[in-house]
């Protein structure tokens, strides 16, 4: 038996227990016989093991007794059999029970565990015990796989994966808005346009009013042709309409600018830099510090950040005829291997990046020669190259197998030279804009399936062209730029992540009022110091400031109403200068007629003659008037007496 600790340290003196206050020093400790614990333990849980066997086989006789209908010596000796399991796994219990120094639940579980598994599968229905016994038939259907089969069905309905149930439009500008770009982890979008604005949209900073943080024009008065952020998201490529290049940092302040080539050079190789107007560019999905552009003057050259002197390589397309051919836009591969570009006479060219003299690929009749090819772009695998022309078409190729494309759609058409196709996050889906004329119906933005270039979905977009799509693969929302300055954003609340959901859910700013000064504020710089003026800091603490002065603060008397009172005069009607105001201002005759006039009062002046009849009374009491002498005629009269008219 083991004895508390307090047993072992004696009894205290009891006065000194009073002193202090403790009654409980004078009582013995109890002694715990841990042994009679466990073993007391131990029956209890075999007694209940056995309680819940028998429960059990009563439940399984019924069952058996009501569906299967055996007969009454089956049934008997089944119990029987069954009851010898009972002792076997009983006994079996208690044997482990004994052997086992542990708590009430390790007791408990070895027994209830043996006793499912020597069972058998066959003979389990508890609901604890679901998982153990023979396999559903084929017919039977859970909620659960109702449910899974639910989403299987929407995982095999691409349109169900398509993010268009909202949408949020940014207002760039008045005119086309020809470039887009979203930065790999989709916090800011920024859009180039014919305005030659670039603009930053922020999405975290945003609020409901969907306003840009900041507007600049990087390449002063040139079009917009291309915008992307490079891999890692801290650079921007810029490509207008000159011959140079721009890169931007993230908030817009120039990193490099590419150097113009000698355009009185007729070997473009032996040039440094682009002479005539770029078509395109795009960085490099692997290296941050790479970047391709493509040009007027025949050339598509690739750039490295670092060196803003010269070209890293140079690729020149060549006709069939072997003549320069323009490429009007070019693209990596997925992996960045592979140099593609899509050129004027239809063909497209594929090079090995390390090699620049030899095409690896190429289609020379891929669209209609004459056309520019807006876009070309490779699928997530790789493996599929997209290309959509100036002659209204979209077509996918396998460059392994390249005379011939996959699949085709025409009737898209395209007034752009950036137009744009782009892929799903999933790889099944094609994206691409038309374009309309003023007043010829809504651009729209056409889905088609990869595999059949079956036309799943359309958007209408607006009542203008639909230039630049983007589709971005861990926001799932699309981006899309329009010819009418405006760049709209689709999304899903379920589907989407982050991106246009973090703005719509701010509440507008409170504008603040213009701050205005207080009172006139006087600059003496170089006045004593005991005649200077403390300095304004801030115009809302001068406000309040005097909003705390009383004399400042004073509200303005208002105008006295009629007759003045309390040493103020009225407004109109006291003093004599107000009197003959507001009489001339009520005088409505007529003085437009002066004889009339005079006469209306002639009645009155000689009934009661005052001015001037009373001087003349004595001289000339009656009146005498001029003679009127009729005008002489001018007839007889020589010339140059007549009056001149």
């Amino acid at each position: 038996p083991l004895v508390a600790d307090a047993e072992m340290l004696g009894t205290p003196d009891p006065q000194l227990a009073a002193t202090m206050g403790f009654s409980g020093f004078g009582k013995k400790a109890r002694t715990f016989d841990l042994e009679a614990m466990f073993e007391q333990t131990r029956r209890t849980a075999v007694e209940r093991s056995r309680k819940v066997l028998e429960a059990r086989e009563r439940e399984k006789e019924d069952q058996t007794e009501k569906e299967f209908r055996i007969p009454l010596t089956d049934s008997s000796a089944s119990a029987s059999s069954a009851t010898a399991d009972t002792s076997t796994l009983t006994e079996r219990g208690t044997a482990c029970s004994e052997s086992e120094d542990s708590s009430d639940e390790e007791l408990t579980g070895p027994s209830v565990q043996s006793q499912s598994s020597a069972k058998g599968p066959s003979e389990d229905t508890d609901d604890d015990d679901e998982f153990i016994g023979p396999p559903l038939p084929p017919g039977f259907k859970d909620s659960d796989d109702d449910n899974d089969d639910d989403t299987e069905e929407e995982d095999n309905n691409p349109v169900k994966k398509i993010p268009d149930s909202h949408e949020i439009t940014l207002q760039h500008g008045t005119k086309t808005v020809s470039a887009l770009g979203l930065d790999p982890s989709g916090a800011r979008l920024i859009t180039g346009g014919y305005d030659y604005d670039v603009k930053f949209w922020d999405f975290a900073g945003m609020d409901a009013s969907l306003q840009a943080f900041r507007s600049l024009q990087p390449c002063e008065c040139h079009q917009i042709k291309s915008l992307q952020y490079s891999s890692t998201g801290d650079v921007i490529l810029v490509v207008s309409g000159n011959s140079q290049a721009k890169v931007l940092d993230r908030d817009g302040f120039p990193v490099m600018e590419c150097i113009k080539g000698d355009q009185y050079i007729v070997d473009m190789t032996n040039t440094k830099g682009h002479t005539a107007m770029l078509n395109s560019g795009c960085w490099h999905p692997k290296i941050k510090e790479e970047f391709l552009t493509c040009s007027n003057d025949g050339t598509v050259r690739t750039w490295d950040v670092n060196n803003e002197k010269k070209h890293k390589s140079v690729f020149k397309p060549r006709s069939i005829q072997g003549k320069r051919v323009i490429p009007t836009t070019c693209t990596y591969s997925r992996d960045g291997k592979l140099i593609a570009a899509a050129c004027q006479d239809g063909s497209i060219q594929i090079w090995d990046r390390n090699m620049s003299v030899h095409t690896k690929f190429h289609c020379r009749q891929a669209h209609a020669s004459g056309t520019d090819t807006s876009c070309l772009t490779f699928s997530y695998d790789g493996t599929i190259l997209a290309s959509r022309g100036g002659d209204d078409t979209l077509k996918v190729w396998d460059i392994r197998q390249f005379k011939k494309p996959l699949n085709s759609a025409d009737g898209l058409p395209s007034f752009f030279p950036m137009t744009d196709c782009c892929f799903s996050p999933d790889d099944k889906i094609l994206v691409t804009g038309t374009s309309v004329k003023k007043g010829g119906g809504s651009g729209k933005l056409f889905f088609f399936y990869r595999e059949t270039f079956q036309k799943l979905y359309e958007i209408e977009v607006t009542d203008a062209s639909v230039v630049r799509c983007l589709w971005h693969p861990k926001l799932n929302q699309i981006m899309v730029g329009t010819g009418n300055g405006l760049a709209k954003v689709y999304y899903d609340p379920v589907k989407s992540q982050r991106g246009a959901k973090l703005c719509v859910v701010k509440t507008k700013r409170k504008e603040r009022q213009a701050e205005t000064l207080t009172q006139d504020y006087i600059i003496t710089p170089h006045a004593l110091p005991m005649f200077r003026e403390p300095r304004q800091r801030s115009t809302r603490k001068q406000l309040e400031k005097d909003r705390l002065d009383p004399l400042k603060s004073h509200k303005p008397e208002p105008p006295v109403a009629g007759a003045g009172r309390g040493g103020r005069v009225g407004t109109h009607g006291v003093t004599l200068s107000s009197y003959i105001v507001k009489n001339i201002a009520l005088d409505k005759t007529d003085d437009s007629n002066p004889r009339e006039a005079i006469l209306r009062h002639a009645k009155e002046a000689e009934e009661n003659p005052y001015w001037v009849a009373p001087a003349y009374a004595k001289t000339q009491p009656k009146t005498v008037f001029a003679e009127v002498e009729p005008e002489d005629d001018e007839t007889d009269k020589p010339e140059w007496k007549k009056r001149k008219i």
